[in-house]
């Protein structure tokens, strides 16, 4: 079957998956969900099936059913591992997958994180990204007792009150990303000089201090770890409608969005496109990729009955933000392919069992598509950019140092 162009893959991790009761299916170890081991496995998993990316679920509250306030359910998971650290810790394992692991923005800080995010670049060589993500629970806000925020309901996002408090969130995380961006940039490429025969370590001239001012931070700068490998790590956000797809437009490399079908693609795909436009960013590359959650047998009668016998133990039917695909590796590589037509640069997979679909994408999915030539036959670069076709950024403050306009 002749393709456009070879689709670009990552995987969600999250837990035992996405189904709320996927740890208690056989194979889902949930004894392991917090050793190092259990997550070397998956990503590695991940890179045997050259898939580009994993991101890695976090929050600043335990999980729950309830998506504006925690539950007292005890029959899910609830617990995390900090996504950063585990990336860091799977990094030295992996040779060529990119790396994304989740970032609250709304309660911590730029400085932190561009040093976390800095770090994973340099300990993966140049395979760090990071999924930036707002919270609006007021639960979460009180661990950090800096600012109160109102209950909304999801019902309530609509209304002028959630637009507003949506419209505050997410323009606090697009000051976020510029001042991580910022302090990315603030060594330059050649400021470690490191000639012992002269005593000196560093040009200080070429370290820059980048005075950002926003409405929600101020940051001085420099940072203190020096630049990264990749230059500018890849920022990436989830996105379900307009306000979400002008972050992505304007702060991302990759947006992650949720289309039911190809129209619902195309629509999200020229939202966020106009967003770019609108952004001042219409000649740089910037990828979208579609979300769906995956339940993945050799039959799909198999896939079905998997996916009705989990539901049967939550007691509730599985239903997600995204799609919800049930059905055989070549069944899904048919929908992949005919989503891309609609601009999409590739998709996202959240296996509903970590221990069951994620080898099912690996191993039944990616052969399939790459004997359609939609998929890579190996990895054709070392970094994360290189996978996604993204060239290394100059650094604003040397073009600017040097008379140029500093780059955005």
């Amino acid at each position: 079957m002749s393709h456009p162009s070879p689709l670009h893959l990552a995987v969600a991790l999250d837990g035992a998956g996405w189904h709320p009761a996927a740890w208690r299916e056989p194979g889902a170890r949930p004894e392991r969900l917090f050793t190092a081991g259990y997550w070397a496995g998956l990503v590695t998993e991940a890179e045997r099936g050259l898939l580009d990316f994993v991101t890695i679920e976090d929050s600043l509250g335990p999980q729950s059913a309830d998506p504006a306030a925690p539950d007292d359910r005890t029959d899910q998971v609830r617990g995390r591992l900090d996504a950063v650290l585990v990336a860091s810790r799977v990094a030295p394992l992996t040779r060529h997958i990119g790396l994304v692991p989740t970032v609250v923005t709304t309660h911590t800080e730029p400085f932190h994180i561009s040093k976390a995010i800095a770090t994973l670049d340099y300990v993966s060589a140049g395979r760090a990204g990071v999924r930036v993500q707002v919270s609006a629970r007021p639960d979460e806000a009180a661990h950090f007792g800096r600012r109160e925020l109102p209950s909304i309901r999801p019902e309530e996002w609509d209304t002028p009150a959630g637009q507003e408090l949506s419209a505050e969130l997410l323009a606090e995380a697009a000051d976020y990303v510029e001042a991580v961006r910022r302090l990315w940039d603030s060594w330059e490429d050649d400021a470690e000089i490191r000639d012992v025969s002269t005593g000196r370590f560093i040009d200080r001239d070429k370290l820059h201090y980048i005075d950002f001012e926003g409405a929600h931070f101020s940051v001085k700068g420099p940072s203190i770890t020096p630049r990264p490998p990749q230059g500018q790590p890849l920022v990436s956000a989830l996105a379900h409608q307009s306000l979400p797809y002008r972050l992505v437009g304007g702060s991302a490399d990759i947006g992650f969005v949720t289309p039911h079908d190809t129209g619902q693609a195309r629509a999200a795909v020229d939202e966020i496109r106009a967003a770019q436009d609108a952004a001042g960013r219409a000649g740089e590359r910037l990828h979208v990729f579609a979300d769906l959650v995956v339940f993945l047998d050799t039959e799909q009668a198999a896939a079905e009955d998997r996916k009705a016998r989990l539901d049967g133990l939550a007691e509730s039917p599985y239903t997600s933000d995204a799609e919800v695909f049930t059905g055989t590796p070549a069944q899904l590589a048919d929908l992949l392919t005919a989503w891309q037509r609609a601009g999409l640069s590739g998709f996202r997979l959240r296996p509903g069992v970590l221990g069951h679909d994620l080898a099912q994408i690996t191993r039944g999915l990616a052969p399939e598509l790459r004997r359609r030539g939609a998929f890579r036959d190996a990895y054709e670069a070392d970094t994360l950019r290189g996978l996604l076709g993204l060239a290394r950024p100059a650094n604003r403050y040397a073009a600017a140092r040097a008379g140029g306009a500093p780059q955005s």
